[in-house]
């Protein structure tokens, strides 16, 4: 998720842990932990960006990291709120879930996370939510707004935490149930429309959870749509990009090329744009492909350009976005 949504969502955790003890303390130690499986961040100060996409969501977002950065926090927290009713296991128990819960919450998303590295570089994606949704958010931001006013002993303080923490649960089991629905729609659909494939995968488009990105094909080339859960016809008007695996034999010796592919997970296309090698990861979606079927992917890598990859995760995620693709998006949503 968002490091917005990390920071209330630790807040919110923090106060259910000690808001009593140590009023905005806890929260402050809530949201610090919460966060700190995102430190990977500062790896893109030396690394080139094909490297740093794999450490992104790595090691720091690992069981084992989780399992070695529990026990030094709960120790410096013991001691700086000395004298304190808090024994160490409690500090465990309190550093060790949240920081869990960020990288559980991480893995429904399409990026992936790294829970057995180093011993395993297999990244999990449960795709049910997407990176940055609103309704999954806003329920914390509002309960940490809240808390930060309230005074420590006010009895509101437990209703809000709870109220942060319990609907933002409750709309992350919505979003399974709805992945569940558009899986056996999309399958029933590429089994009518007689689409064979090897791999598949669905994720929500962006900012909401009821319009959902599908992609099925195999080493030849891939078949991608939008399905929307108010649609009623069981077709998808699927539009196929060829996988074009010949046009990398001039740079098949490229490091970059090895890692994004790992990357991809094998989702990927190459294209070629005027006299440079594209790598399309098709994880990340479409600009506004419910709109323009045909529009280029967020995530497009320059072969031959490494130095004009900065951010390219982010390249394209809002590209062409105004007031008009909203409302398409919004209509495309209810069926239209």
């Amino acid at each position: 998720m968002d490091s917005l949504t990390h920071i209330v969502l630790g807040a919110c955790m923090g106060e259910a842990f000690a808001g009593k003890t140590l009023g905005r303390k806890a929260m402050l130690w809530g949201a610090m932990a919460q966060s700190i499986p995102d430190i990977d961040f500062i790896t893109s100060l030396w690394m080139d960006t094909s490297s740093n996409l794999l450490a992104h969501r790595g090691f720091t977002h690992s069981f084992l990291f989780c399992a070695i950065i529990t026990p030094l926090l709960a120790l410096l927290a013991e001691r700086l709120h000395r004298p304190h009713n808090i024994n160490l296991r409690k500090w465990i128990l309190f550093f060790g879930g949240t920081i869990f819960v960020h990288i559980f919450i991480d893995a429904f998303n399409n990026y992936g996370v790294g829970w057995f590295e180093p011993f395993s570089h297999k990244r999990i994606s449960f795709n049910a939510i997407y990176v940055a949704d609103p309704l999954f958010s806003l329920w914390p931001a509002i309960a940490c707004i809240a808390l930060i006013y309230l005074k420590r002993r006010n009895p509101k303080r437990k209703k809000w935490w709870r109220m942060g923490l319990g609907i933002s649960a409750l709309y992350l089991l919505l979003c399974i149930f709805n992945k569940y629905k558009i899986d056996t729609d999309v399958k029933e659909v590429l089994k009518k429309q007689q689409i064979s494939y090897t791999r598949y995968f669905s994720t929500p488009a962006p900012l909401q959870n009821w319009l959902w990105y599908v992609v099925a094909g195999n080493d030849s080339g891939y078949n991608v749509g939008f399905r929307s859960l108010l649609d009623n016809k069981k077709e998808i008007s699927f539009q196929y990009f060829p996988r074009n695996d010949s046009l990398l034999q001039p740079v098949n010796h490229l490091e970059d090329l090895q890692k994004l592919i790992r990357f991809s997970q094998q989702f990927y296309t190459v294209e070629k744009w005027s006299d440079t090698l594209v790598f399309n990861d098709l994880r990340f979606g479409q600009v506004i492909g419910w709109q323009k079927p045909r529009e280029k992917f967020v995530f497009h890598y320059f072969l031959q350009h490494p130095q004009s990859n900065a951010l390219v995760v982010q390249r394209g995620r809002f590209e062409g976005w105004n007031w008009q693709t909203a409302k398409f998006m919004l209509r495309r949503i209810w069926g239209n």
